[in-house]
């Protein structure tokens, strides 16, 4: 395997061969709090539920950091032992929301060290499309023994973003109307960064919910202002659906540094300047959906 993402027939041939996979299940999405509910009515067999907001970010706090922070690294590394995972196993993240939510466990992982680790495509919707089995009920896996590092993947930090709108891309992986302000359902200020340009994450996405390919993301890409000579990073609401445009990037042949406060940290900040309306870079609609 190459690349950040796994197709649905490539993770069951590796089950099928008896390979040491451990699959996790981040069943999250924003403003629903039924993950385990779901997660228990029907995942890929074997799999181990995640919960996003205990396991994938520390306490928020009183906000200066965002809403979803990174996790204390001694913390992440007990949770990753607690999923199973050991040395050598192969790791397979889904989500039932095509990867904007899984995206934050593949992101953490590389963050942690692990290089074997992938993003399914489509994630359980795809699986189930495919004819694959679900099933239903809790998973306990027994400990893991994996030993993580931590500090692998960029990160851009809140005192950081000048240089980076200066000299590189900083990219808003938000909805439109929230990038331009026309809403703002969570944060305390709508708007975005000054200088940042919108790229969605569905626009990742083909209509079947799977990534578009490397060839069609590297063009939508470089066409916002990405270019290899030069540093570019993603933000979100608060750091979760960012990761789903690093990857993007990465099958893009792109390294983009993550900003895991984002505009939630952003916009809690006194003082932090907050541009509304549409800027002149956002996702070409030259695309084409496949």
């Amino acid at each position: 395997m190459s690349g950040p993402v796994i197709d649905v027939h490539a993770l069951q041939e590796l089950l099928a061969k008896g390979e040491p996979v451990v699959l996790l299940d981040v069943r999250w999405a924003l403003g629903h709090t039924d993950g385990h509910k779901q997660f228990e009515r029907g995942h890929i067999p074997g799999a181990v539920y995640v919960d996003l907001e205990k396991e994938l970010a520390a306490p928020a706090g009183n906000g200066s950091a965002g809403r979803h922070p990174l996790p204390d690294p001694e913390d992440f590394h007990r949770t990753v032992r607690r999923w199973g995972v050991n040395a050598g196993d192969t790791v397979v993240v889904y989500d039932a929301v095509s990867g904007t939510s899984a995206a934050r466990a593949w992101w953490l992982l590389r963050h942690a060290g692990l290089e074997d680790v992938y993003l399914l495509d489509g994630g359980v919707v795809a699986w189930h499309r495919a004819g694959f089995a679900l099933q239903g009920g809790a998973v306990v896996p027994a400990p893991g023994n994996v030993e993580l590092s931590w500090g692998r993947m960029p990160v851009l930090e809140m005192w950081d973003v000048p240089a980076v709108v200066a000299a590189g891309r900083l990219l808003d992986a938000r909805s439109r109307d929230r990038y331009r302000g026309d809403r703002e359902p969570v944060d305390p200020q709508a708007g975005h960064i000054p200088g940042a340009v919108n790229a969605p994450t569905p626009q990742n996405l083909t209509e079947q919910g799977t990534f578009r390919t490397p060839e069609e993301l590297r063009a939508a890409y470089e066409a916002l202002g990405v270019r290899r000579d030069a540093p570019v990073a993603v933000y979100c609401g608060s750091g979760i659906s960012a990761a789903h445009d690093v990857v993007a990037l990465e099958m893009a042949g792109y390294r983009a540094a993550l900003y895991p406060g984002s505009w939630s940290q952003w916009s809690s900040t006194k003082g932090s300047p907050v541009e509304v309306g549409t800027q002149a870079g956002e996702w070409p609609g030259t695309v084409k959906k496949r």
